[in-house]
């Protein structure tokens, strides 16, 4: 580009500059919003979520592992907790949120039962993860057991000499 008097006037190499930052961005950008799609797709559906956090609480677990042995009643489940059945009857509408119980009528008695879909439904997430460490390990242990190995050949015989 020439200006009155001569001169010369490079080019402009900002809108340039500008614009594969922009394309580079926004394939970044792109990319970084595919791989978060793609790892809400991989994580576990909200059902699973909500199982795992309602027994993050240690009195919940406790709750489901009691409700193993049998069906009871919110009163027989808050018996021995030092907090009021209402704290318990929170306890127990949290795992019934999240699939873990249901509560029945028998006449004026409204028992809490365990559902164990949740468990298989659980049990499958484990095991997929619990699959994939075993083939890892499996994959170290033959890389370690090729290390263990003594090394044979031409190049062993002159490094003995």
């Amino acid at each position: 580009m020439c200006i009155p008097g001569g001169g010369r006037v490079r080019p402009a190499r900002r809108p340039l500059f500008n614009q594969l930052v922009d394309n580079v961005m926004g394939s970044a950008i792109g990319l970084f919003n595919q791989l978060v799609e793609d790892a809400r797709c991989e994580m576990a559906d909200d059902r699973l979520s909500r199982v795992f956090s309602a027994l993050a609480d240690p009195t919940r677990r406790d709750i489901v592992a009691r409700l193993a042995a049998g069906d009871a009643t919110v009163s027989e489940l808050a018996e021995p907790y030092d907090v009021s059945v209402q704290a318990v009857s929170k306890h127990i509408r949290v795992l019934e949120d999240a699939g873990l119980i249901s509560r029945s009528r028998d006449a004026q008695r409204r028992p809490c039962r365990l559902e164990g879909e949740v468990f298989d439904l659980m049990t499958q997430w484990i095991e997929r993860y619990r699959r994939e460490a075993e083939d890892r390990f499996r994959r170290l242990d033959a890389v370690l057991e090729q290390m263990e190995q003594p090394v044979t050949g031409t190049g062993a015989k002159e490094a003995a000499s």
